[in-house]
């Protein structure tokens, strides 16, 4: 049995994307157990398992959940897999991470490219019921690391990293296999099989412009202190070129999502090397398409 643990956030537009993709794609019996904060309330049905409780912290509700599927397991080799609730499959991941299960006792993404992130991420993580009660897993934040910057930095998954190096346990990452990138961290695929579109339910930020605000602020302090006018206007420029930036991501992001719901095969855009731009709706090449025909 596959019990799988996804959370989603006061909202509810991913809820049948994902369930449509993980049916489409897991041929084996699976159960969902969800977190659905401030989702509504018809959405529980459709889960082996739901809560509602009011919950703000990722992991402790990924934790939670984590405990639901062991209380429900009857088998340790019974597969426990955690996935975002902007994420689902779009290829036969199973094959694959059973395949690597043989040698490895957890398989996950790792998100290098999200300022030098080692950590296992939940958007996609599959062991074994068994080896998650045997390191007692957790997916909470506390052990830190020095990412691309050389800032010691913690996130999700940072605890199951520790657990994970103190054990001397090798796992096995699945990295970012796009060969096309509308951005250097979000909407991104997996070894082909995964996709996540990062900061599904919120404005998408990632590590890099945190730090690139961070830095504006500091420079903004000094432009300040040293009352250097013609830095001021440099710095405000900029800050405004961020803000425009960060707009662009937010129209691309629902741009990419309308993809995703006319388009099954839209991840295919992600895996041809050419073309920048987004896909032409495909009702669009529909209509074009009856045109040219008739």
């Amino acid at each position: 049995m596959l019990h799988i643990a996804t959370v989603h956030w006061k909202s509810d537009r991913w809820v049948d994307i994902q369930l449509r993709y993980l049916q489409a794609h897991i041929r084996q019996p699976f159960k969902v157990y969800a977190f659905l904060n401030d989702v509504p309330g018809h959405h529980r049905s459709k889960y082996f398992y739901s809560s509602t409780e009011a919950i703000g912290w990722h992991p402790i509700k990924l934790n939670l959940l984590a405990d639901m599927a062991v209380l429900h397991s009857t088998d340790p080799d019974d597969l426990l897999m955690f996935i975002d609730g902007d994420a689902f499959p779009v290829g036969d991941v199973m094959s694959f991470a059973l395949d690597k299960l043989r040698e490895y006792p957890l398989v996950a993404i790792q998100r290098l490219e999200n300022a030098g992130d080692r950590q296992p991420h939940p958007c996609f993580c599959l062991t074994t019921v068994g080896f998650w009660k045997q390191i007692e897993g957790d997916w909470k934040s506390g052990y830190r690391w020095k990412n691309r910057y050389g800032t010691l930095v913690t996130d999700v998954g940072a605890n199951l990293l520790k657990k994970l190096e103190d054990r001397k346990v090798q796992w096995y990452p699945m990295v970012r296999s796009n060969r096309r990138n509308l951005h250097p961290v979000f909407f991104g695929l997996y070894a082909d099989l995964i996709y996540h579109h990062g900061a599904g339910f919120r404005e998408p930020a990632s590590r890099s412009d945190l730090f690139d605000r961070l830095s504006l602020v500091s420079v903004t302090r000094a432009t300040l202190r040293l009352v250097n006018l013609g830095l001021a206007r440099r710095v405000y420029d900029k800050m405004l070129t961020k803000d425009a930036r960060h707009r662009e991501r937010v129209e691309m992001s629902q741009r990419v999502f309308d993809s995703i719901q006319q388009d099954p095969d839209f991840y295919r855009f992600f895996q041809e090397p050419e073309a920048t731009s987004l896909p032409d709706d495909p009702r669009s090449r529909s209509e074009s398409q009856s045109t040219q025909s008739s």
